[in-house]
């Protein structure tokens, strides 16, 4: 019974996808108020500068610093709807502007402040996007 048990285990788990890969945050923006990210973020995640929106991956967690809302949505028209859009901005700015980038199609908006919060908000967004891949694997397909 057991070793029935352990071979269905086995044969359900080749089923499922590999994990993906290690997550890379491409930041584009300010890079001086990302300088003590990557001490925050979890061990084999990674930072990458980008000079343009468009050099940025499928699959990166995209980090814009400093961003207004017409970043944003220029981002949002350049990027696969699937990319995770982060918007870092000042410790002190207006509600105003909180509301024009999520409105503008950011995932998130942090205030400045601890890295370690804008880590756990990355963190939080990664997980959401690992949870709708997986959320929209259809099983019965791949048996």
């Amino acid at each position: 019974m057991i070793v029935e048990l352990n071979r269905e285990a086995a044969t359900t788990t080749s089923r499922v996808p590999a994990p993906a890969a290690d997550p890379v945050v491409a930041v584009l923006g300010h890079q001086s108020r990302v300088a003590g990210l990557p001490q925050h973020l979890p061990s084999g995640w990674t930072l990458r500068h980008l000079t343009d929106v468009d050099d940025a991956r499928p699959g990166e967690l995209v980090l814009l610093s400093g961003a207004k809302g017409d970043d944003v949505r220029r981002a949002r028209a350049v990027l696969p709807r699937a990319t995770r859009i982060v918007v870092l901005i000042d410790e002190w700015a207006p509600a105003e502007l909180v509301a024009g980038v999520l409105t503008a199609g950011a995932d998130v908006c942090v205030r400045g402040g601890h890295p370690a919060i804008l880590a756990g908000h990355l963190v939080a967004c990664r997980r959401r996007q690992l949870s709708e891949r997986w959320a929209a694997l259809d099983l019965a397909h791949t048996a």
